[in-house]
Protein backbone atom coordinates (compact mmCIF):
# COMPACT_ATOMS: atom_id res chain seq x y z
CA UNK A 1 0.00 0.00 0.00
CA UNK A 2 1.45 3.32 -1.09
CA UNK A 3 1.51 6.09 1.47
CA UNK A 4 2.67 9.68 1.16
CA UNK A 5 2.74 11.42 4.52
CA UNK A 6 3.33 15.16 4.68
CA UNK A 7 4.58 17.05 7.69
CA UNK A 8 6.00 20.45 8.58
CA UNK A 9 3.03 22.69 7.96
CA UNK A 10 1.89 25.32 10.41
CA UNK A 11 1.24 28.98 11.09
CA UNK A 12 3.93 31.49 10.20
CA UNK A 13 4.13 35.25 9.77
CA UNK A 14 4.66 36.81 6.38
CA UNK A 15 8.33 36.76 5.49
CA UNK A 16 8.91 33.61 7.50
CA UNK A 17 9.88 30.16 6.36
CA UNK A 18 8.75 26.57 6.63
CA UNK A 19 10.11 23.25 5.46
CA UNK A 20 7.65 20.60 4.37
CA UNK A 21 8.56 16.93 4.24
CA UNK A 22 6.83 14.03 2.54
CA UNK A 23 7.76 10.49 3.54
CA UNK A 24 6.87 7.85 0.97
CA UNK A 25 6.37 4.14 1.53
CA UNK A 26 5.06 1.21 -0.46
CA UNK A 27 6.72 2.27 -3.71
CA UNK A 28 10.17 2.33 -5.29
CA UNK A 29 10.73 5.98 -4.51
CA UNK A 30 13.60 6.57 -6.90
CA UNK A 31 11.37 5.49 -9.82
CA UNK A 32 8.91 8.32 -9.22
CA UNK A 33 8.70 11.94 -10.17
CA UNK A 34 7.73 13.78 -7.01
CA UNK A 35 6.04 17.10 -6.52
CA UNK A 36 4.00 19.48 -4.45
CA UNK A 37 0.66 21.03 -5.23
CA UNK A 38 -1.50 23.28 -3.09
CA UNK A 39 -5.11 24.25 -2.73
CA UNK A 40 -6.28 27.47 -1.14
CA UNK A 41 -9.85 27.84 0.17
CA UNK A 42 -12.28 28.32 -2.69
CA UNK A 43 -9.61 27.82 -5.32
CA UNK A 44 -8.51 25.05 -7.68
CA UNK A 45 -5.58 22.89 -6.76
CA UNK A 46 -2.43 24.33 -8.32
CA UNK A 47 1.04 23.09 -9.14
CA UNK A 48 3.90 24.30 -6.94
CA UNK A 49 7.02 22.29 -7.78
CA UNK A 50 8.25 19.00 -9.21
CA UNK A 51 11.51 17.11 -9.18
CA UNK A 52 12.88 14.38 -11.45
CA UNK A 53 13.68 10.91 -10.21
CA UNK A 54 17.37 11.62 -9.72
CA UNK A 55 16.74 15.12 -8.41
CA UNK A 56 18.72 16.73 -11.19
CA UNK A 57 15.84 18.61 -12.82
CA UNK A 58 13.28 20.74 -11.02
CA UNK A 59 10.28 22.78 -12.08
CA UNK A 60 8.50 25.56 -10.24
CA UNK A 61 5.36 27.58 -10.61
CA UNK A 62 6.13 31.21 -11.42
CA UNK A 63 4.46 32.28 -8.19
CA UNK A 64 7.03 30.48 -6.05
CA UNK A 65 10.15 30.64 -8.20
CA UNK A 66 13.08 32.06 -6.25
CA UNK A 67 11.36 31.50 -2.89
CA UNK A 68 10.66 27.76 -2.77
CA UNK A 69 13.11 24.90 -3.28
CA UNK A 70 12.17 21.29 -3.88
CA UNK A 71 14.63 18.53 -3.07
CA UNK A 72 14.63 14.80 -2.45
CA UNK A 73 16.60 12.18 -0.58
CA UNK A 74 16.15 8.85 -2.33
CA UNK A 75 17.92 7.03 0.50
CA UNK A 76 15.26 8.29 2.92
CA UNK A 77 12.31 8.07 0.51
CA UNK A 78 11.54 11.67 1.29
CA UNK A 79 10.85 14.82 -0.71
CA UNK A 80 11.11 18.30 0.77
CA UNK A 81 9.80 21.76 0.04
CA UNK A 82 11.77 24.59 1.58
CA UNK A 83 9.64 27.72 1.59
CA UNK A 84 11.18 31.13 2.21
CA UNK A 85 9.78 34.66 2.19
CA UNK A 86 6.28 33.33 2.68
CA UNK A 87 3.34 35.50 1.70
CA UNK A 88 -0.29 35.40 2.83
CA UNK A 89 -1.23 34.18 -0.65
CA UNK A 90 0.84 31.05 0.00
CA UNK A 91 -1.78 29.97 2.52
CA UNK A 92 -3.15 26.61 1.40
CA UNK A 93 -3.20 22.91 2.02
CA UNK A 94 -0.02 21.51 0.51
CA UNK A 95 -0.13 18.06 -1.03
CA UNK A 96 2.70 15.73 -1.89
CA UNK A 97 2.27 13.81 -5.15
CA UNK A 98 4.03 11.03 -7.01
CA UNK A 99 3.92 9.88 -10.59
CA UNK A 100 5.79 7.08 -12.32
CA UNK A 101 5.60 8.52 -15.85
CA UNK A 102 6.36 12.23 -16.09
CA UNK A 103 6.32 15.55 -14.29
CA UNK A 104 3.62 17.00 -16.56
CA UNK A 105 1.10 14.66 -15.01
CA UNK A 106 2.12 16.07 -11.63
CA UNK A 107 1.74 19.59 -12.95
CA UNK A 108 -1.78 18.78 -14.11
CA UNK A 109 -2.69 17.02 -10.89
CA UNK A 110 -3.25 13.75 -12.74
CA UNK A 111 -0.69 11.75 -10.84
CA UNK A 112 -0.57 8.24 -9.44
CA UNK A 113 -0.56 9.00 -5.71
CA UNK A 114 -1.41 11.82 -3.33
CA UNK A 115 -0.77 12.55 0.29
CA UNK A 116 -3.39 13.76 2.75
CA UNK A 117 -2.05 17.29 2.80
CA UNK A 118 -0.60 19.64 5.40
CA UNK A 119 -1.96 23.09 6.19
CA UNK A 120 0.25 26.14 5.72
CA UNK A 121 -1.11 29.42 7.01
CA UNK A 122 0.76 32.68 6.50
CA UNK A 123 -0.47 35.64 8.52
CA UNK A 124 0.03 39.23 7.39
Amino acid sequence: QVQLVESGGGLVQAGGSLRLSCAASGLTFSNYFMGWLRQAPGKEREFVAAIYRSGGIKYYADSVKGRFTISRDNAKNTVYLQMLSLKPEDTAVYYCAADSQNWVKLQRGACDYWGQGTQVTVSS
